[in-house]
Formats: structure tokens, C-alpha cells, sequence
């Protein structure tokens, strides 16, 4: 079987899916997480088709959007808004940290093996069009293409039953894996955790790590084989140079198929089309040409957003099964 990513629209070959952006939100729906926070309010399927279409333009072709079960997740909107668009759409299926669930959430009580069923039905049958907030499931066509999990600054009994649970369903599924880690904080211990749970790392993607921008640790984390996201280029204020830049310049080189960048633009103030700024195709644009001023090829611009992305959101081969 040849290498494949599964959008919300269906599977497609992985040398299809194009510019990539490895981390994106594009549709958080009203819950527990926007009343926390009302910025993240992405609710409009019109405002997204608008964004992604400019995307589309600048020459973007895909998008892995990372919010996971029942904290705003909205099949039905992220597949209208690909079919209207062009842009490949991934849509998750896991659970995100605890402060985006109210307390009693059964993200906090289920067992790993139940939460891996969920999230294997998620992935094999079709994500639940009520996006498990219960109390009834109704599945949708459109299937998750990979498992968001995240750990805080501390790791907890909960994350780590979570990650179990995780890693029980790639190994089933073959689903690639992508983490949130706190201010790129964890990671080394997000790795440890994965391979010792028997993840295929080449399918694993690490996000926010440019947080945390020592170069000494993020080489430790690149030299196991897992991938990395950076999403932190516009974030920067004045004064403080642009870190996100300096680490994709010194560590391509050394790291060519491991580096994927993304926005991460989880908030309305972000957003072309809700007003805000600098808008979903600033990594096409002026971060690109940043990067290429500073000694990057196009050649290496492919492998960020075409070749790395395609690689690690495909579906790992699994033990038994014919490539």
C-alpha cells in the first residue's frame, strides 16, 4: 500500500498533499475552551473558507488542523470549508490538556483502553458529528487522520493515560501522532514516553518547540527521529530578534526531513478575514522570503512544507500488514 494521508474528504496518496502547514486551528466552535477564552471563537465556515481560499492562492494546498475531541471540533464545518476551498483538511481525533474540559469531563475518568477505542472509531469508522459531547454518537463519513495529545509543564497521571491510550491506536491504525507540548517544554519526555509505548517516531510530530529555543535541546529531541513544528515566527515582539528563524537556519541543515513550520492561529486577532493580523498565508509569504534572504534554498523550503509534512502525516505501516 502506498503512503497515504486521510483528510476529511477522504484518503489521498501522500504526494498530493502539497504546501503543507503542520498545525493549524481552523475551526473552534462555542465550548468550555472559548468561554475561557473568547478570542479562540473560530466558528464561522464562511470567514474560513474566505481564509483558506487566500491560502490557496499564495500556493497552500493542505492544513492539519489539531483541535481534538470535545473542546470546539467540528467535522462538518472543516469538511464544508475544504470542499469549498481546494485545501486538504486533516482533523484530529484525541484529547487536548485538561484546562480545555470542565473538571468533570470524561477525558479525566475514562480508562486508556476505552479512551483508544474513541479515538480508533474516530479514525476508522467516522468522527462522531456530536463530537462526543454526549450522550448519543453519530458517526459522520468523514474519518480523523491523526491523534492530537498534549502534556503541561509538569506531566500528569492523566497525560500519561492519555498518551497510552494514544499510542494504543497508532499501533492499531498506523494514525501519525501530534503533540502539544507547553512552551516547549516536555519534549524530550514526550519522546521517551512515545517510544517506549512502541510509536514509530518518523509519525510523531512535536509542536510549539521554538517556544523553547535552546539549540542544545532541540538537537537532543531532532537526533531520535521524531519530527518537530515550529509556529512561533510572527509571535515574537521587538527586541527580541526572531528565534523561530534563527533554529530553522541552523538546524535544516543538520535535520533536512524532520523540520515542519505552522501558525498555530488559534485566535480571531490572527485572521485576515476576522479582522486581525498577519492572516493564515504569512508563512507563504513574509516568512518565506525571510528564510530564503537568510541562506535557505527553495529546495529546502520543499521539504518544510511539501515533503516533510506528506512524510509524517501519513499513515505508519503496521506490524502484519502488506506496504
Amino acid at each position: 500500500m502506498k503512503p497515504f494521508v486521510r483528510t476529511v474528504l477522504g484518503d489521498i496518496p501522500a504526494s498530493r498533499l502539497g504546501v503543507c502547514y503542520a498545525h493549524e486551528h481552523l475551526i473552534i466552535d462555542a465550548s468550555f475552551t472559548t468561554q475561557a477564552t473568547p478570542d479562540f471563537l473560530l466558528d464561522s465556515v464562511d470567514v474560513g473558507i474566505a481564509e483558506l481560499r487566500q491560502f490557496h492562492t499564495d500556493g497552500g494546498r493542505a492544513m492539519i488542523d489539531s483541535m481534538p475531541c470535545d473542546c470546539g471540533r467540528n467535522v462538518r464545518k472543516l469538511a464544508a470549508i475544504a470542499g469549498a476551498s481546494g485545501v486538504h483538511i486533516v482533523c484530529p481525533t484525541g484529547l487536548h490538556l485538561a484546562k480545555y474540559y470542565d473538571p468533570g469531563h470524561w477525558g479525566n475518568l475514562y480508562p486508556s483502553a476505552d479512551l483508544a477505542e474513541l479515538f480508533i472509531a474516530d479514525i476508522e469508522t467516522g468522527i462522531d458529528a456530536h463530537d462526543y459531547n454526549g450522550p448519543l454518537v453519530s458517526r459522520t463519513t468523514h474519518r480523523a487522520g491523526l491523534i492530537k495529545i498534549a502534556t503541561d509543564k509538569f506531566i500528569t497521571a492523566r497525560e500519561e493515560m492519555i498518551f497510552a491510550a494514544a499510542a494504543e491506536a497508532h499501533r492499531r491504525t498506523g494514525a501519525p501522532i501530534l503533540t502539544h507540548t507547553e512552551q516547549g517544554t516536555q519534549g524530550l519526555e514526550q519522546v521517551a514516553m512515545l517510544r517506549g509505548l512502541g510509536v514509530d517516531l518518523r509519525h510523531v510530530c512535536l509542536s510549539h518547540l521554538d517556544r523553547n529555543p535552546d539549540i542544545s535541546y532541540h538537537r537532543e529531541i531532532l537526533s531520535s527521529g521524531v519530527r518537530v513544528e515550529y509556529d512561533s515566527a510572527f509571535r515574537w515582539k521587538a527586541g527580541q530578534g526572531n528565534p523561530t528563524l534563527d533554529l530553522v537556519c541552523a538546524l535544516l541543515p543538520e535535520f533536512p526531513t524532520q523540520i515542519m513550520l505552522g501558525m498555530d492561529a488559534a485566535r480571531r486577532s490572527y485572521w485576515t478575514h476576522y479582522g486581525g493580523t498577519p492572516g493564515l498565508s504569512y508563512l507563504l509569504t513574509d516568512f518565506s522570503a525571510q528564510l530564503l534572504r537568510s541562506g535557505l534554498t527553495e529546495a529546502q523550503l520543499h521539504a518544510i512544507f511539501v515533503t516533510t509534512p506528506a512524510e509524517t502525516y501519513s499513515f505508519a505501516e503496521r506490524a502484519g500488514h502488506a506496504p
